[in-house]
């Protein structure tokens, strides 16, 4: 265990420079989301952020909220969903290992946290955006953002778009980013609670009482060491383990290296700190994988690995995508798309960030096949296969919808798409449903508290955009109030 995370003997201190009931370290979604409820519920409230200002990670994202169940949102854009039917959906979705305790715990209180974020002033536009896409290309509430519809989610539960975006006045980052619509509100609503801030504080090392209890954190502003004491409870959302090299490489190698998704604020301070007690971890290895690519080209293309064979159907989510091409695929893919789809695709209403032009362009298959360096015939017997069913009207290996099944013609190009993920980590603090972190043994550690992505929530080895606004939210919110009662 190193220095600069051991935990402080309460007895060691001799002056708290600033103390409230609650402290809540990390002032991002979670963080917020537990100064409203910890303020509601009566408790005095002092968040410390590391930066300048409110917003973490979730003011420059797009803004995903995952939520279901049928949501008023959901019912106005025309859509039937359930508890029952979230539930099986995102049991399969987030992958081996995932918690099924907590995911039907999430899926049961998901209307009513939809309910609380408008309550908060949140805003959502009641119109459904059904395009391929990363994100909505206007100020759309609603689409699919798990890959719902595509198969085989679409075998195992009724397709229901989940993605609730706040609305944006245009595309920009910044102020009118669906991130910030979301953040803006719920610091407003905790403000107005009576919680207080302070900036550039970073959380050093959790103090602790002759009893074990956490009874507060050292914190470094500027030059000096602060002592910050929390009456009843300390909550830590500082964010994922992503922008920590060592622990990147020890827990998920993987995504070493690679591009994070995420802010380099999400270095596992707060994981560390709380180790450092004796605090249980839950999917370290886990992670979100994106793929550097616009859905707009890969619904119209096909996606074959290094065998030039297919292995996965590309309508589905690009998330879903990353992650078989990073782990199942050795990193490496070709988007196959004839001229005719390249067009259609950069005519789309796509923002365009991610098009690329074809790295190869031949006249025929086989040559294409030679430019890529594939085995001989590898790729045109999985194009031949592919253009039979197209004409069909059918995709018997992997069920990409009818809708973007055309044989692929000539001229013919492919993009390079190897080294073209990265993503953020999943793991974090084992907690209880109402946001306890957990000792090793098994109990709860008193006085800790931890929500977002410092904590493991619904997602394991599968992600739907979405999930870490969803869950960050929903159980700051029970940190918030776990917290408050001491």
């Amino acid at each position: 265990m190193t220095a600069d995370i051991v935990p402080v003997a309460e007895s060691d201190i001799t002056q708290w420079d600033h103390e409230a009931d609650v402290v809540i370290a990390g002032y991002g979604v979670a963080g917020a989301a537990a100064a409203v409820e910890a303020a509601r519920s009566g408790a005095d409230v002092l968040v410390v952020e590391r930066t300048g200002s409110w917003g973490g990670a979730a003011s420059m994202a797009g803004g995903f909220i995952y939520l279901g169940g049928g949501t008023s949102l959901q019912t106005a854009c025309g859509f039937t969903d359930s508890v029952d039917n979230m539930a099986a959906f995102l049991n399969v979705a987030m992958g081996p290992g995932a918690d099924a305790k907590r995911i039907d715990d999430y899926c049961a209180g998901s209307v009513a946290h939809f309910d609380w974020l408008v309550g908060c002033g949140v805003p959502f536009k009641a119109e459904f955006f059904g395009e391929p896409g990363w994100e909505p290309m206007g100020d759309q509430g609603l689409m699919y953002s798990g890959g719902e519809n595509s198969f085989p989610f679409n075998t195992i539960a009724t397709p229901a778009p989940r993605g609730h975006v706040p609305r944006m006045s245009n595309k920009k980052q910044g102020e009118s980013s669906a991130g910030f619509m979301l953040m803006k509100p719920l610091v407003d609503t905790a403000t107005a609670s009576g919680a207080r801030a302070l900036y550039d504080v970073r959380a050093q090392r959790l103090v602790v009482a002759s009893d074990g209890r956490v009874v507060g954190l050292v914190a470094r502003r500027y030059a000096d060491d602060i002592a910050i004491r929390a009456r009843r409870g300390v909550v830590l959302t500082t964010g994922s383990f992503a922008y920590n090299e060592a622990m990147v490489a020890q827990y998920a190698p993987r995504i070493a290296g690679r591009p994070a998704a995420s802010i380099e604020q999400h270095d596992g301070r707060a994981i560390r700190m709380a180790q450092a007690l004796g605090a249980d971890l839950a999917h370290m290895d886990a992670t979100e994988v994106a793929i550097f690519a616009d859905p707009q080209q890969l619904v119209r293309g096909i996606l074959v690995n290094g065998r030039g064979q297919r292995y996965v159907a590309e309508d589905t989510y690009p998330g879903r995508i990353g992650q078989l091409t990073l782990y199942h695929q050795d990193n490496t893919a070709y988007l196959i798309i004839d001229g005719d789809a390249q067009d259609e695709a950069m005519a789309s209403m796509s923002p365009q960030l991610m098009m690329r032009p074809p790295t190869w362009v031949a006249d025929t298959v086989e040559d294409l096949e030679s430019e890529i360096g594939l085995a001989p015939g590898a790729l045109q017997a999985t194009v031949a296969a592919y253009n039979d069913g197209a004409a069909r009207g059918e995709d018997p290996l992997l069920h990409k919808k009818a809708r973007w099944l055309r044989p692929i013609g000539s001229p013919v190009g492919a993009i390079d798409l190897r080294e073209s993920t990265g993503g953020f980590t999943l793991g974090g603090l084992a907690t209880t449903l109402d946001a306890e972190v957990l000792h090793v043994s098994g109990d709860p550690i008193p006085g800790l508290f931890a929500a977002g992505r410092s904590a493991a929530g619904v997602a394991a080895w599968g992600y739907a955009s979405g999930i870490s606004l969803g869950d960050g939210s929903f159980y700051g919110r029970r940190a918030g109030r776990s917290a408050a009662r001491g």
